[in-house]
């Protein structure tokens, strides 16, 4: 039986969901997403595959899943009735028939992620799901310069929660830098905010997270530019404990190896 393919993107604030994985118990994208899918194709004869797990609360501006199935179905029927159908927080962008040499894990060539963060006065509740805010004075010179020192192949091992024996941890960060946050504004975000940018073509679990904890160690004066480049050589084993809150984190966009 011939089996059918199709990439969906997606856009969600994930404040209120588990993250992405189905997990019981948990309100998360992927359950959400299926559930609205059974009710849509009226059978639950398909499989969908993520490309990537996402933390509780972490957003993504452009995400996208492999939908599995059994019978061909309209993609245009299909996106406007995902988002007829979809809670507000999540919404559809696109969906298009691939190949069935088409992964949406392995194909994604760069993954592009923002962490927003502000720091002085406290922020507007209205940027909680967006924004994290630090309460202590931040350098954030300091703190670009450091940004840097990640940029390249490195030892990630202190940077990742609880590495499997087949975890990878020579990774390649193709771009990291912190900057203004010109990305997204609101009339409720505070006056200065930032945005760490980093790009690379896979991430560890907490990956991004431990080092925007790194970041804000330094900025607050705990720790220095020379500790932050021995975590990253290969004889450095020790984990890392500044992991920043989840709800700042969001991917930003995908880019693929080749047209799908």
């Amino acid at each position: 039986m011939r089996k059918y393919f199709y990439l969906v993107e997606l856009q969600f604030l994930g404040f209120r969901y588990h993250g992405w994985q189905k997990q019981p118990n948990v309100k998360t994208v992927q359950g959400m997403v299926e559930k609205t899918l059974t009710f849509i194709l009226e059978h639950s004869e398909f499989r969908t595959l993520g490309s990537s797990r996402t933390d509780a609360m972490v957003s993504a501006n452009n995400f996208a899943f492999e939908l599995f199935m059994r019978e061909p179905v309209d993609t245009q029927f299909l996106l406007e009735q995902l988002n007829i159908n979809l809670p507000n927080d999540i919404r559809a962008l696109s969906v298009e028939e691939v190949t069935e040499n088409f992964n949406v894990i392995q194909d994604p060539k760069v993954k592009e992620y923002l962490y927003l963060f502000s720091y002085g006065e406290k922020n507007h509740p209205f940027c909680a799901p967006f924004m994290v805010y630090m309460k202590e004075q931040l350098d954030i010179e300091l703190m670009k310069e450091g940004a840097k020192l990640f940029e390249g192949t490195h030892n990630f091992s202190s940077y990742c929660y609880k590495p499997s024996e087949d975890t990878i941890l020579h990774r390649e960060i193709l771009y990291c830098e912190i900057r203004e946050n010109d990305v997204f504004t609101a009339n409720f975000f505070p006056k200065h905010s930032y945005a760490l940018h980093v790009h690379g073509q896979g991430f560890m679990r907490h990956q991004v997270r431990l080092m925007m904890g790194t970041l804000f160690a330094l900025g607050n004066g705990d720790i220095t530019l020379e500790e932050i480049k021995k975590s990253l050589e290969d004889r450095h084993t020790e984990a890392l404990s500044f992991m920043a809150p989840a709800s700042g984190l969001m991917l930003n966009n995908l880019h693929y190896k080749h047209d799908h």
